[in-house]
């Protein structure tokens, strides 16, 4: 009874509005594994290195991978 009370522009919205959510979640997703996996691939600790250490270069390398899944997904998206 309650979707008979929305207007139909509103649940029209919600439709559009799907398809970006579930890439978003599957972004943060994607994100999160890549960064698992990096740090089980290494045979460092990332944080450590980054971190304590201050190692600029990992940090850069870090953030070139994540630019990279970023454009990617926009990619995908579109």
């Amino acid at each position: 009874m309650l979707i008979a009370q929305i207007p139909e522009y509103v649940l029209q919205d919600f439709w559009e509005i799907l398809p970006s959510l579930i890439y978003f979640c599957m972004g943060l997703v994607l994100f999160g594994f890549s960064i698992w996996l990096m740090e089980k691939v290494t045979p460092f600790s990332i944080r450590k290195e980054i971190e304590e250490d201050q190692n600029i270069s990992l940090g850069i390398v870090i953030g070139c991978t994540i630019i990279a899944l970023a454009i990617l997904l926009a990619a995908v998206i579109k």
